[in-house]
């Protein structure tokens, strides 16, 4: 499987260095105050008095006042109350920065999460334009993106942990999350609600571009798909409208139009196979093809039964969708 940065201690982009930020004052704040509570204990423990069955019971604080005591646990309550208040300061001040990223001329993709995959159909203004994507989503380095959530059977959760924190999908409500890559690199995301069985294997990688390597990759993605070009190819292409791939995947340029599975237009480009069950090889391809559910039990994709031959065939022709 591939990998990719999957860390929120490597910020990628403004969003993930704010994020980062909070964190590094909220872990040593909790620190020192859960470590500050393990010592009252302790101290506690060493100075309570010991006793048995027949030892009376020590009432005397009851009408004696504690001076020190008291003391002591009002200067606790006090630190505690300037403890919280700065952390719900840093917590305003980073979410205020979340909110400060700059929209203009931003990228619109509208992400769909399904039980275990993700679709990306990217927007513009343009009809024409429009292309569908699956499980990786591609960014042009400081360029703000706009991506709108849609769940489409139960809740997800969008988290690339490099880039911004998680928001959910929740069917019926869509909503939006922005966010800008700094530098080039390969992010890998996740779904961070547990959505079903496979939800550990619903995963989505961020590409970030350069601006030239982004609008040569969507120019490519807009084409229609590579007409085959070997006699192999050919035959899989046909076996691939003749069975039931067609119902279930869609081809642009094609007769194979379903939309109950990743678009395949050019699903050779991608990293991985499966939203990043397998890496995306020959060899992998044709076992997901023959019997997905030993990768990934639970899929809606069933096991082909199919002739070697055929099998070739097919898998010839999707090595051509680049």
């Amino acid at each position: 499987m591939t990998g990719g940065l999957h860390d929120v201690e490597a910020p990628a982009g403004a969003q993930a260095q704010a994020i980062a930020q909070l964190w590094h004052v909220l872990l040593p704040v909790c620190t020192i105050v859960f470590v500050a509570v393990l010592v009252a204990v302790f101290v506690a423990l060493r100075r309570a008095p010991r006793a048995t069955r027949e030892t009376a019971p020590d009432v005397s604080s009851l009408s004696q006042p504690e001076p020190a005591l008291a003391r002591a646990v009002w200067a606790g309550v006090i630190v505690c109350a300037v403890l919280l208040l700065g952390l719900l300061a840093a917590s305003v001040f980073t979410d205020r920065a979340l909110a400060r990223l700059p929209l203009e001329d931003a990228l619109h993709i509208r992400l769909t999460g399904y039980q275990w995959w993700w679709e990306a159909q990217y927007d513009d203004p343009a009809p024409s334009r429009i292309f569908t994507t699956a499980n990786e989503l591609h960014v042009p380095v400081g360029r703000p993106v706009i991506v709108t959530l849609v769940g489409a059977d139960v809740i997800h959760s969008f988290w690339v942990p490099s880039l911004h924190g998680k928001k959910d999908l929740i069917p019926g409500r869509p909503q939006t999350i922005s966010f800008r890559a700094d530098r080039p690199g390969v992010y890998r995301g996740t779904c961070a609600e547990y959505c079903g069985y496979q939800h550990a294997h619903m995963v989505l990688y961020v590409i970030a571009d350069t601006p030239n390597d982004f609008a040569y990759w969507a120019a490519r993605q807009r084409a229609p798909a590579a007409k085959p070009a070997s006699a192999l190819a050919q035959q899989g292409a046909e076996l691939f409208l003749q069975k039931s791939c067609a119902m279930c995947h869609a081809i642009d340029g094609t007769g194979a139009q379903g939309r109950n599975a990743p678009n395949l237009t050019h699903v050779a480009s991608r990293m991985t196979i499966g939203a990043g069950t397998l890496a995306n090889s020959v060899t992998n391809r044709a076992a997901w093809i023959l019997d997905p559910q030993q990768f990934k039990p639970g899929a809606n994709m069933p096991s082909q039964n199919m002739a070697p031959d055929e099998l070739a065939a097919i898998n010839a022709y999707l090595g051509t969708l680049q």
